[in-house]
């Protein structure tokens, strides 16, 4: 598509399921037809005319020269035996990649008319697709990482529960979220079951540079980090210092500030058996946030492919 993409003009495929089909195959076959059963390029011709039985053939169903088995573009990809129609999947997806604090399932199921358990299950395949491979580049220049604690608030908790809560930061049955994020970059957050020396070493390590500028609180979790990477600064909040000079973590509190606003005000729980999706789910908008919409919407159709969600593997742990 030459012209800018926006929902204007993606709208068209939307409201129909041919043209939400061609969309697909311009997008994952972009340098011509792969069949998904056995990966050839050597082409494939599509079945139009009725079969011997007298059955016309579905639409968009093509047969390999290779392997001579039959493929539609769904083939290997999160919308593969859904009977969900694909010009609602694609609207799905670009609802979640527009909204900036994500789009609840209730909201999915009342505006594409399908029933709550599949908005739910369709919200999780396309969280899913936006999975992104581990990072070609680790983190660089100056990385800031930051924990946060994903829970009720204590003051919302009957008083017997706040007693419980209360204690050190209050994190008693949260879920911690670390965060790595680079100036004006890249940003990667993961559920951790405790933050640990150990367990953040491993994930920075794994993920940055040993060359970059590190930025972090005073937790002394991250007393580990000057031995191994170029350079730690850290700032006290308790003492109520936020940034000084160029050492601050506000860019990764304001990844936080926009994932509780989306579990708050979107979501408004989310268990942690689910929250490595919903990470995904922010990340992917974040890392793309200087794209329009529906570039967006795009880039994540273009991820549907090799990847396959059944319905067990979300519910079941």
């Amino acid at each position: 598509m030459k012209e800018k993409i926006n929902l204007a003009t993606l709208a068209p495929y939307f409201a129909d399921e041919d043209k939400a089909r061609e969309l697909l195959e311009r997008l994952r076959w972009k340098n011509g037809i792969v069949c998904p059963k056995c990966e050839s390029d050597k082409g494939a011709y599509p079945i139009d005319a009725s079969s011997s039985k007298g059955r016309k053939a579905r639409k968009g169903l093509y047969k390999c020269k290779a392997c001579r088995k039959q493929f539609t573009v769904t083939v290997n990809t999160i919308f593969e035996k859904s009977r969900i129609p694909l010009n609602k999947w694609l609207l799905a997806i670009h609802l979640i990649c527009a909204s900036k604090k994500g789009m609840s399932a209730h909201q999915l199921h009342r505006m594409l008319g399908v029933t709550y358990k599949s908005a739910w299950f369709m919200a999780h395949r396309i969280r899913f697709a936006m999975t992104q491979e581990p990072l070609f580049s680790k983190l660089s220049g100056t990385v800031e990482v930051d924990e946060t604690y994903i829970g009720g608030k204590s003051r919302n908790m009957h008083k017997s529960e706040r007693v419980k809560r209360i204690k050190g930061r209050g994190t008693v049955d949260k879920a911690p979220v670390v965060t790595l994020v680079e100036r004006n970059g890249r940003v990667q957050t993961r559920h951790m079951e405790h933050v640990t020396s150990d367990n953040l070493k491993a994930m920075l390590l794994g993920s940055v540079e040993q060359t970059a500028f590190i930025n972090s609180d005073e937790s002394p979790s991250y007393s580990f980090v000057r031995s191994l990477f170029a350079d730690h600064q850290s700032v006290n909040h308790k003492k109520g210092e936020y940034v000084r000079g160029t050492s601050h973590v506000n860019t990764a509190e304001s990844v936080h500030a926009i994932l509780k606003r989306g579990i708050v005000g979107t979501f408004h729980h989310v268990s942690k058996k689910h929250l490595h999706r919903y990470l995904t789910e922010f990340d992917f908008r974040f890392n793309l946030r200087k794209e329009e919409d529906g570039v967006r919407t795009v880039k994540a159709i273009e991820s549907v492919a090799g990847k396959r969600l059944m319905y067990n593997s979300p519910v079941k742990k």
